[in-house]
């Protein structure tokens, strides 16, 4: 039995698939434990911005270790087989692996937002001041990342 599965190494392919992607998954190191949780999220290339309460078990996370891997994936199909070890999935999945911060400057927050919204939606949007400020955006510079996939 052998899988077809083949390693993604070029930006672009990489790109494309967290641009299709509706949901990914931020994992991040708790001290000893491994904490992931799932996330809406924006991306424009270079860095992957998400937004979450101000206070909360992610953010004491982060602030005690902004290491984080971010991953992305897309099932395009199931392989369906009349034998159990048969079955399998089709997928494109990206890693990303980074560094968290938790945006400050009311303007870098507003376009973390506004990546974030572009990722679900096209659109010119504005953010209410009471919003903004109880709103938290983080923001992941993109440091390295690899891809999966099977045909």
């Amino acid at each position: 039995m052998g899988y077809d599965v083949d390693k993604v190494s070029q930006r672009e392919e990489l790109d494309a698939v967290i641009r299709v992607c509706r949901v990914c998954r931020l994992g991040m190191a708790d001290k000893d434990v491994p904490y992931v949780v799932p996330m809406s999220f924006g991306y424009d290339g270079s860095f992957i911005f998400f937004h979450c309460a101000l206070e909360g078990r992610k953010l004491d996370v982060l602030r005690r270790n902004p290491r984080v891997c971010v991953e992305f994936d897309i099932l395009d199909a199931m392989i369906e087989s009349d034998r159990g070890c048969g079955w399998g999935m089709r997928y494109r999945s990206v890693l990303v692996f980074g560094t968290a911060a938790i945006v400050e400057d009311t303007r870098e927050k507003i376009r973390g937002l506004d990546v974030l919204l572009a990722q679900y939606s096209p659109g010119k949007y504005t953010y209410p001041p009471k919003m903004l400020e109880r709103t938290a955006v983080v923001r992941v510079a993109v440091e390295s990342m690899t891809g999966r996939k099977r045909r």
